[in-house]
């Protein structure tokens, strides 16, 4: 009887054994899909509030980025014009133009958005940085989610923090962009097709 409980014993195990082998494992880990590219085109309307020492500002823009163009309408949350910007990167000349008629035109951006809301907004960087992706040719770091997008973005002494609508999208709905001493926070009310 000994060897045939032996007999039950190992086929027991054989079996067990050829069932582990055969046994599939859980759903398979799906590769997070590739970020954006920086330099994409996009269009996108939205609200940005900042702080800059003293000084704060909310409003309300669209902003269309086709490099190397940027077109940037803001207004008042309310929707009262205050300014139309453009600007060319391959010219590197941008162009203030004002609800009450004054043109301005400077090789930056930051200085005309100081003059249009009230503080120089880091244009050339947000465009990359609205697309959770890393100003071009600059070092930076960047921490993911559990889907495998950008969390945090840090580069330019910046801190970049990303909110998003839904676990099937790539492109944030929040933005919070911390900045030396200026403060940003950026609400995406729709990205459109550009």
């Amino acid at each position: 009887m000994r060897g045939a409980a032996a007999a039950a014993v190992c086929a027991a195990l054989a079996i067990a054994l050829l069932l582990v082998g055969c046994a599939t494992s859980g759903p398979a880990a799906t590769a997070p899909p590739p970020p954006l590219a920086g330099d994409a085109p996009f269009a996108v309307d939205g609200r940005l509030s900042a702080q800059h020492g003293r000084d704060a500002i909310a409003i309300s823009f669209s902003w269309t980025h086709a490099p190397p163009r940027d077109e940037l309408v803001v207004s008042t949350p309310l929707g009262q014009s205050i300014a139309e910007l453009s600007g060319d990167a391959s010219t590197r000349r941008v162009e203030l133009r004002t609800a009450d008629g004054r043109v301005e035109v400077a090789s930056d951006w930051g200085a005309l958005t100081e003059h249009a809301v009230g503080v120089a907004l880091p244009v050339e960087g947000l465009a990359a940085w609205a697309q959770a992706a890393p100003r071009a040719n600059a070092p930076h770091s960047v921490e993911a989610d559990a889907a495998g997008r950008t969390a945090v973005l840090r580069q330019d002494g910046c801190e970049i923090v990303y909110a998003y609508g839904d676990d099937s999208t790539r492109r944030p709905s929040r933005i919070r962009v911390a900045c030396h001493d200026l403060e940003m926070r950026i609400a995406i009310d729709r990205w459109r097709d550009s």
